[in-house]
């Protein structure tokens, strides 16, 4: 859209430039923790020449594009999202390690959890006992096999009360051992997913040998990892090695800066994705900021992965995709008028199509003489109606935006609220 199309919309034009402000305010505000910033949507182009070679190879796209994947999936990556029936829990945060990436720090409690929580099997049973069916469970850490008689009592525990229930297992695999292997599949252990830090020597080749032990015992073997994007070439290498010995799959993680010491990662010349998100707002997962670079990264290796013929599942798992449950959860407390609201099954933000302007009284014509429902704001003027109708204005000559919201409580009460305006 050009300026002059703008400025004959003065409303609309008003409100552009609120959401880029609210934009630059929110970027201008990380540099707060002294964080370097990558140019503003430096590969963009690059990205999405990825994606749309990704969507023509047959890639799976999901929850608006924040997950993509080939090959199999894990059940447990397909419930994640919205969290129904799916929960993942911690014995403690305590860890053998101590990853510059981790952002276990920035968990509330965060001290107080590196114990050993006496009441784990209180909290595990309110999930299991609870109103919504059980489907997944998972155990994670810090290192949770640190905890290895209570690591096997908790998954014996689930499997005994939630026979169907899907179990899985996070892990740096430091302390598994073929006993531990064997006595975590006979209690119900269905999927494990080492984590290996990218530049540790040595640590892709250990993987695989452990890997190759777990093969032994449990169904389902996989890496979930963050993915530096100075070390495509090493990735390539593990994932086949990953294939040759008959892996389930891999979770390529976006890589996250956790709002913590910027030093390693400015050390490492690593910047900060500019925007970070496609919709600032305040999002509560911990993983903290997209470092740039990592989802490019991501999406070659992916679709690299589709080329060679892997017969891994390979899976991309962006921040977003992490900041989605919380968006479900929010989006979901409540429904909206379903004459004028559309809950996008995507990415869980609640839209509505809007015009402003010299707009409004020509789609008013048209959307009545549909039948459509619309609604006038009395204080800006605009006109609201349901995305599906945008298509009744093809050739009308207006402008129209979608309306992108959440739902929020104040007072005791949800509103809505609206987090940005995308023009169509």
């Amino acid at each position: 859209m050009g300026d002059a199309q703008l400025q004959q919309r003065p409303t609309l034009a008003a409100w552009v430039a609120e959401y880029d402000a609210i934009e630059q305010e929110y970027v201008e505000s990380l540099l707060e923790f002294g964080i370097d910033l990558a140019p503003r949507h430096e590969d963009l182009p690059a990205r999405q020449a990825v994606i749309e070679r990704l969507r023509a190879k047959g890639a799976r796209f999901r929850n608006g594009g924040a997950s993509i994947s080939c090959g199999p999936l894990s059940s447990a990556c397909v419930a994640c999202a919205t969290d129904q029936g799916s929960r993942t829990f911690y014995l403690s945060l305590s860890c053998n390690r101590d990853c510059y990436f981790c952002f276990n720090k920035n968990q509330v409690n965060y001290e107080a959890d590196r114990l050993l929580k006496a009441n784990w099997q209180e909290e595990l049973d309110e999930f299991l006992d609870g109103p919504v069916p059980v489907t997944h469970v998972a155990l994670t850490g810090g290192e949770p096999l640190i905890h290895a008689e209570e690591a096997v009592a908790f998954f014996r525990h689930a499997r005994e009360k939630v026979p169907g229930v899907h179990l899985r297992l996070y892990t740096d695999g430091d302390f598994l051992d073929e006993m531990l292997a064997q006595r975590l599949a006979e209690a119900g252990l269905q999927e494990i997913r080492f984590s290996v830090k990218p530049d540790e020597p040595g640590a892709f080749d250990e993987a695989v040998r452990r890997m190759a032990r777990a093969l032994r015992f449990i169904p389902d073997v996989m890496v979930e990892m963050p993915v530096d994007p100075s070390m495509i070439e090493e990735m390539k290498g593990l994932l086949r090695a990953m294939d040759e010995i008959g892996v389930f799959g891999i979770n390529l993680l976006e890589f996250g800066y956790p709002l913590g010491d910027w030093a390693p990662f400015a050390q490492r010349g690593f910047r900060i994705a500019n925007p970070p998100f496609a919709i600032p707002y305040n999002y509560n997962y911990a993983g903290g900021l997209p470092v740039a670079g990592s989802e490019l990264a991501c999406l070659e290796l992916l679709e690299w992965a589709i080329d060679e013929g892997l017969k891994l599942g390979v899976h991309y798992c962006s921040l977003e995709n992490k900041n989605r449950m919380q968006i479900h959860e929010q989006n979901t407390a409540a429904r909206l008028d379903g004459a004028l609201w559309q809950f996008d099954e995507g990415d869980f933000f609640w839209k509505t199509a809007k015009l402003f302007d010299g707009d409004v009284p020509v789609a008013r014509g048209v959307l009545k003489a549909a039948g459509a429902a619309m609604l006038e704001d009395p204080d800006d003027g605009s006109l609201q109606f349901h995305p599906r109708h945008l298509s009744l204005l093809t050739g009308a000559n207006v402008l129209p935006t979608v309306s992108v919201n959440v739902l929020e409580p104040h007072d005791g009460t949800l509103m809505v609220r609206e987090v940005a305006l995308q023009l169509q």
